[in-house]
């Protein structure tokens, strides 16, 4: 399936990139901590976005058509690997 949603994906994750090296710089310049752990935060979130969107789209696309394309073993498949993982998001 072609991703329509990469563009936004990709600029949202070279937003958080330059959230990173903008953290880097503060590090290096020895900027107060809590100024950091702020952006720290603000970092984490935004990659939080970008994996909602992911899942987002996993389940409306993917998801759903293994669970209406008739294959039991393509359905089968799809819920083993959700299970797995919302048990490794949920960590």
């Amino acid at each position: 399936m072609e991703r329509t949603d990469k563009p936004r994906l990709l600029n949202r994750l070279s937003r958080v990139e330059g959230q990173v090296r903008g953290i880097a710089r503060m590090v290096e310049q020895d900027r107060y901590c809590v100024d950091i752990l702020t952006q720290l935060h603000a970092v984490r979130a935004a990659v939080r976005r970008v994996e909602t969107e992911l899942l987002r789209t996993h389940l409306e696309h993917c998801v759903a058509d293994a669970m209406t394309s008739g294959d039991a073993a393509e359905r089968d498949r799809k819920t083993a690997e959700l299970i797995e993982l919302m048990d490794r998001l949920r960590n």
